[in-house]
């Protein structure tokens, strides 16, 4: 993946602040911006390039940011602009709109129209955001139609929103370990996560194309059984349910990806096991007890499934992550013991 970073830190003290103007101009589009301290301002920039798709991570000392007419003439950059605060509150105002938010709740506004925002810390000397651009042409929403989300709150207490915020912090945080073509698909989620969470705020999803309302639904769905993975009791009826579809759509998008419902959570909980059994923090812990803690509710099944898929026992994988329960266990001697009359 396509990434790169920038850091005032980099600099001598002189050249800080107007490197920072430079480089947000080159990255984004053309502002004009003043801070308080000048002389001592710091701040540094985290950008992924996903296709079409740009995600940037700042930290930054307070700010105001000024989008005027006579720089919209210069330049258009022809994107929308959604702000996650991270740390700190970003406020906005344009089109006669005037909000502020926090790390609760993102903010859409156009470039392509004036605007004027601003920042303020609530802990430490900086705030952070996650600021993502998106091409307008690749969002079926018009500029108008989208006109009265701009400046405006969209809580991510649940729902799409709260999905979309997770995604978009999921980005950041495991950014190092994709691909170039990790990076494409992500691009492409991303970009169908954000049109459905606009369409929804506007009730508005009957203009969405079919193959956006498919992987909008996929990536809900996916986020779903990833929270309950815990629950024994989850099955593909809870699923559907939860998602006003039947069982039947629901094996055909789980077809699509090329697995069964059934397989993707198994897939999923043994992962989070063999993760925890490798992860020194959990090397008290009994296996069967982690094997519970993802849903497994009969030990031996999970043993079964674990060797099937990873080639050893549990038992064997701990000892080999150097994760045994105590000091000089050698591979055989953890054992699952749980009632084998338990089915998950």
């Amino acid at each position: 993946m396509r990434e790169s970073r920038f850091s005032t830190d980099d600099l001598p003290t002189a050249d800080r602040w107007s490197s920072w103007n430079e480089f947000s101009t080159d990255t984004y589009y053309s502002t004009r911006m003043r801070t308080h301290d000048p002389e001592n301002f710091q701040g540094s920039m985290r950008m992924l390039d996903l296709g079409p798709i740009k995600v940037s991570t700042l930290n930054y000392n307070p700010l105001e940011v000024f989008r005027t007419p006579k720089l919209i003439r210069q330049s258009d950059p022809g994107v929308h602009q959604l702000v996650l605060p991270l740390r700190g509150q970003i406020g906005v105002s344009q089109a006669g709109r005037e909000s502020s938010v926090d790390s609760r709740a993102l903010i859409l506004y156009d470039p392509s129209r004036p605007f004027h925002s601003w920042t303020a810390t609530t802990r430490g000397p900086d705030v952070s955001c996650m600021v993502v651009l998106i091409p307008k042409k690749l969002i079926a929403l018009r500029a108008q139609v989208l006109e009265p989300l701009n400046a405006t709150p969209l809580p991510a207490r649940r729902g799409l929103t709260a999905l979309l915020r997770r995604h978009l912090i999921g980005l950041q945080s495991n950014a190092v370990s994709w691909t170039a073509a990790d990076a494409a698909r992500l691009g492409t989620i991303t970009l169908d996560l954000i049109a459905a969470t606009y369409a929804h705020e506007l009730e508005a999803t009957s203009v969405l194309p079919p193959e956006t309302h498919r992987q909008a639904l996929q990536t809900r769905i996916h986020d779903f059984i990833q929270q309950r993975l815990r629950d024994p009791g989850l099955t593909p009826g809870t699923i559907a349910a939860a998602h006003a579809v039947s069982t039947r759509h629901l094996h055909t998008i789980f077809q699509q990806q090329g697995l069964t419902v059934a397989a993707f959570i198994r897939q999923q909980r043994l992962e989070r096991c063999r993760h925890d059994l490798a992860d020194p923090r959990h090397r008290h812990r009994p296996i069967h007890a982690i094997a519970h803690q993802w849903g497994f509710t009969s030990a031996a099944h999970f043993t079964r499934l674990f060797h099937a898929t990873y080639g050893r026992t549990p038992g064997d994988h701990r000892h080999a992550a150097g994760c045994a329960l105590r000091p000089g266990t050698g591979p055989g001697s953890v054992r699952i013991t749980a009632p084998s009359n338990v089915r998950r």
